[in-house]
């Protein structure tokens, strides 16, 4: 293989220079552990290249990832109707994700900034009829 072509699997693009039990950790859902184990059921020695590899070794890797492990698309997917399920059951996970919020516990008085920060921002209904507040602000006394 050539060392100046770039190989992609699952969406990924696997660097030709790093190891085989190391690239494929590019692929969303395989982690070292998962890479490591597809080396080993094949064969391959441990300090062999991407690019000194045989296009049949590549493809038999491409080939067990596909069979034994949930990647990119297929996770994502899974991801997404798991989300879907806990909005459609209205438990507290899914109305935070409805709302755009953290599920977890965190505080959102002063952080959560990311999350806060792609809501959608209606307008108020004082611009609409053309009525713009001052922009000093008054102070007064409650009456009592």
């Amino acid at each position: 293989m050539n060392i100046y072509m770039m190989l992609h699997l699952f969406g990924a693009k696997i660097v030709p220079k790093k190891q085989v039990s190391i690239a494929p950790t590019k692929i969303g859902g395989i982690g070292h552990k998962e890479a490591t184990q597809v080396r080993y059921r094949l064969g391959i020695s441990e300090n062999i290249k991407v690019n000194e590899s045989t296009k049949y070794q590549i493809d038999q890797i491409e080939q067990i990832i596909g069979q034994d492990h949930v990647v990119h698309g297929e996770l994502k997917r899974g991801k997404r109707a798991d989300i879907k399920r806990l909005i459609s059951i209205s438990c507290y996970r899914g109305i935070r994700h409805q709302d755009g919020l953290p599920l977890r516990g965190q505080r959102t008085h002063t952080n959560a900034r990311t999350c806060r920060k792609f809501r959608i921002v209606v307008p108020s209904k004082k611009k609409e009829f053309g009525i713009v507040p001052s922009k000093k602000k008054k102070f007064c006394k409650k009456k009592e």
